[in-house]
């Protein structure tokens, strides 16, 4: 009997049956596994308590028939709090787990869930807000896989000025003679080269820095151009109130 004793953040939870759920978890050390909890859905369950969408905790599971493994004990790492308590950052939160749902099966990697975990970790911190949290997890999570976007010179021609727009498709920001993608404003970039060059914990105490809207729309195309799918969780954030993404689909 394959037992998995590990780390994991929450991605998605859907029912099953009369009263279990299954849940999408991305683990530290196996990548994403997909978990039925017996009895989940029922109000005494403590695993339907732990079990949640954005949930950081430690699980203990059996293998079951196919890839779904079975959990047996499943405890919280950290209640995450004041993520919890608040609509932009749990929309933020969901951004973060629906580009993580997005990467491959089987795809195991620490680099990428110790990302996750200190990204979430910011969104429960009060003293960080939470508009930008997805742009840098997006920005980041292209670095960790070798394609963080250039940014420093047009991606086609290498010129350093001027820089006058950014090409999700390309990669990077590109010059006025070779103008193609997003229009990038001088503020945008100049955020843009502070999320990536090691100056993010002051723009995320920013209330309103020069560039945001830019920056995180900018992050979204890269991400999903990266990833090949759409992301709807941060549009669904910015336009329809109430929108609860992955949870119980």
């Amino acid at each position: 009997m394959r037992e998995l004793n590990d780390d994991a953040v929450v991605l998605r939870t859907y029912r099953y049956r009369e009263a279990d759920r299954i849940a999408v978890l991305f683990t530290r050390h196996h990548g994403k596994v997909r978990v039925l909890a017996r009895g989940a859905r029922k109000t005494t369950s403590r695993l339907g308590a732990a079990l949640e969408v954005l949930g950081h905790v430690g699980v203990d599971l059996v293998a079951s028939r196919g890839d779904l493994f079975v959990a047996r004990h499943v405890a919280h790492r950290s209640t995450l709090s004041t993520l919890r308590a608040d609509y932009a950052r749990i929309g933020a939160g969901y951004a973060i787990v629906e580009a993580l749902d997005a990467l491959p099966e089987g795809m195991a990697d620490e680099a990428v869930y110790e990302l996750a975990v200190r990204v979430l970790t910011t969104l429960d911190n009060p003293d960080y807000l939470p508009e930008l949290v997805p742009a840098s997890f997006y920005l980041r999570l292209l670095a960790l896989d070798g394609s963080a976007p250039m940014v420093e010179a047009c991606v086609e021609c290498g010129r350093a000025a001027p820089l006058v727009a950014f090409d999700a498709e390309a990669g990077g920001v590109r010059c006025d003679r070779c103008r193609r993608g997003r229009p990038l404003s001088r503020e945008g970039l100049a955020l843009l080269r502070r999320v990536l060059g090691g100056d993010l914990a002051t723009v995320l105490r920013d209330p309103d820095p020069p560039g945001a809207a830019e920056v995180s729309a900018l992050a979204h195309e890269a991400a999903e151009a990266h990833l090949g799918r759409p992301l709807r969780a941060l549009r669904a954030l910015a336009g329809a109130p109430g929108v609860e993404a992955g949870s119980d689909r």
